[in-house]
């Protein structure tokens, strides 16, 4: 029951970061939202919940795991119901960012407690595949789930639907979950503010450049201004007594490799999401359900291959299975970089979700297992944030950067929007098959370990 509680929260946060992609062009006529203003019924959402991540997993450790869990579901629940409500522009996208902060008080405490109530190493592994199997599965599933709310009944039901759930959540979680002994451990707010303020201003400052350019002000102030805040971070953290991300974290060769391929993965990945969803519906005429079926055996490989994990991992060890994930990402994006107008959805689209599915099931899988799996108790909050902190700024700076790659490359492009778009799309693939190649590179690290 305590595993369906948190399974329930983690699938609850990943939908949202896609459960709207489909739904997009509903939500600009509804809400009259601008072309580039649009964007952001993503982006409030990613970037609230990148940017405190770090601190959502310290406020667990200090008020304690449980109390912070609910907390967070809570908030987010209600979030959710007036996001539903909104009859303007501004009204959804401040429970957009509502939602982000519920999103980052839950999240770190769902892979502690986790990690703290499946203390028997095999329980510990098949509990932590299934999570990251519900995490990868969940951007699939929010395809398919916001392409059957908008189809059959509104937009509005890709927010109503995380109210039942919260309630689920809420209501067993107070029944059921267990509060592990607190470390009464200080906030660092000079690490909180220097963390959050520099993974919001650099995930600010791609935004911009995908919008804007490399060249303007904005973009570059935002970047200059991350790197000098998460430049102070780092000093902070070496100097602080309880710090907020211990460095002590990073020591360990297998878990420092694992948390950098958890920000390259989803650099590569969520361009997968984002592109096809555009291409299926304004090139091939697909309509939103069609669309979230479309992404449904991604979904389903994604979420078998996690139940074999705990078989996989303790027999082959997580360099291998790392290794042969990301090679079939990389043969997935690069098939992908041979769309046309005219494709089909078989072979060109549906080969790449294959490979993606395999390829994200077996390189994400393991990274929580070799993360929470071996961190002692009194860490877990502070690297379960970590993990989420690089998984959803990967994925909001991997879209950035490709959507930048996208733009740069249809300016001044002739031929029908379809053409354009395409012609974009591919580029930005060969850029996402180049990101997944370091996500390689980074595995060859793994130390061959079982």
């Amino acid at each position: 029951m305590v595993l369906a509680v948190l399974l329930t929260c983690q699938l609850m946060i990943i939908l949202d970061a896609t459960v709207m992609n489909v739904a997009l062009p509903r939500i600009q006529a509804d809400l009259h939202f601008s072309q580039t203003g649009l964007s952001w019924v993503l982006n409030a959402y990613t970037l609230v919940f990148g940017g405190l991540l770090l601190l959502g997993g310290r406020m667990g450790d200090y008020f304690g795991r449980r109390r912070t869990f609910l907390a967070g579901i809570t908030l987010f629940t209600l979030a959710s119901l007036a996001g539903g409500l909104a009859d303007s522009a501004t009204w959804l996208l401040v429970a957009r960012i509502v939602q982000g902060l519920g999103a980052a008080a839950a999240g770190p405490s769902t892979l502690a407690l986790i990690a703290t109530t499946f203390t028997e190493a095999r329980e510990r592994m098949r509990a932590l595949a299934l999570f990251s199997g519900m995490s990868n599965a969940g951007l699939a599933v929010g395809l398919l789930l916001g392409g059957l709310l908008t189809e059959w009944l509104s937009w509005r039901w890709a927010l109503f639907i995380n109210v039942p759930f919260g309630l689920f959540a809420v209501v067993l979680g107070l029944r059921h979950l267990a509060d592990p002994p607190r470390r009464r451990a200080g906030l660092d707010l000079p690490g909180a503010i220097t963390a959050t303020g520099g993974v919001a201003a650099i995930v600010y400052g791609f935004i911009s450049a995908a919008s804007e350019g490399w060249g303007t002000t904005t973009t570059l102030v935002s970047l200059a201004v991350g790197l000098v805040l998460l430049a102070a971070f780092v000093v902070i953290e070496v100097r602080a007594p309880q710090p907020l991300m211990p460095l002590r974290l990073f020591k360990d060769r297998n878990r420092a490799t694992a948390y950098v391929n958890f920000f390259l993965g989803p650099m590569a990945g969520m361009s997968m999401f984002f592109f096809l969803t555009q291409y299926l519906q304004d090139v091939r005429g697909f309509t939103a359900l069609q669309t979230g079926f479309a992404f449904l055996p991604m979904a389903l490989l994604v979420f078998t291959l996690s139940r074999f994990i705990p078989r996989l991992l303790p027999r082959f060890g997580p360099k291998p299975t790392a290794l042969a994930g990301t090679l079939s990402m990389i043969a997935g994006v690069l098939v992908l970089t041979q769309l046309t107008t005219g494709s089909g959805y078989f072979p060109l689209v549906l080969v790449p979700m294959v490979l993606m599915g395999i390829g994200m099931g077996l390189a994400f899988a393991p990274l929580n297992v070799i993360i929470m799996g071996s961190v002692p108790p009194e860490d877990a909050g502070a690297a379960g944030g970590v993990l989420q902190t690089m998984q959803q700024t990967g994925a909001t700076l991997g879209l950035a950067i490709l959507v930048t790659v996208f733009g740069s490359a249809t300016r001044g492009v002739a031929g029908s929007p379809q053409e354009v778009l395409v012609t974009g799309m591919t580029h930005a693939f060969v850029a996402a098959a180049v990101i997944a190649a370091c996500a390689f590179a980074v595995a060859l690290t793994f130390k061959r370990t079982r």
